[in-house]
């Protein structure tokens, strides 16, 4: 990480390190929460008992969700859309090349997620799915893949349908 930190201020690239410093301010953030926050109770705790609604596929097989965890596949992708195009503005105004794959925030993907009712390399794998759409869109200046809403971007919901491809058990 210090060596990304290190090579952006090389190569002189002050947009995209400005985006690598807020992203790892958030996460930061996040990360003091989470430690404040108490763990559920899982014996009381609803959501962890509730059986699955959802099938989805991914790299060949299938898993099973609840609501709970369908929400928060839907927060990956839309966290992961909205750091990407934050990274892509970034690369752009830096005048660099397209490279999503290269920022931190990718290879990181964890920004978001809490560590309660979904596997982590779910979240990742989601969170990746959004930031390769968002940073596109955020290096073209366009919304192919979501659109800005109150001084935030979140991937429209027919790509995240599509992407999460939720088949209903019941």
């Amino acid at each position: 990480m210090e060596q990304q930190t290190a090579q952006l201020q090389q190569q002189k690239r002050m947009a995209q390190y400005r985006f690598q410093e807020d992203y790892l301010g958030r996460v930061r953030q996040q990360q003091q929460l989470l430690q404040t926050d108490r763990h559920p109770d899982y014996d009381h705790d609803p959501y962890f008992y509730t059986a699955p609604i959802y099938r989805y596929r991914r790299d060949g097989r299938d898993y099973e969700v609840n609501q709970y965890g369908a929400d928060l596949l839907r927060q990956a992708l839309n966290n992961g859309y909205q750091e990407g195009f934050r990274a892509g503005q970034a690369d752009r105004e830096d005048r660099w090349r397209s490279d999503y794959r290269g920022s931190y925030a990718y290879q990181d993907a964890n920004y978001g997620y809490n560590g309660y009712y979904l596997d982590r390399s779910d979240y990742n794998y989601y969170f990746r799915q959004g930031f390769s759409r968002g940073y596109e869109d955020g290096y073209n200046s366009q919304y192919r893949y979501g659109r800005s809403s109150r001084g935030s971007y979140i991937m429209l919901d027919i790509i995240v349908s599509q992407l999460l491809g939720f088949q209903r058990l019941r």
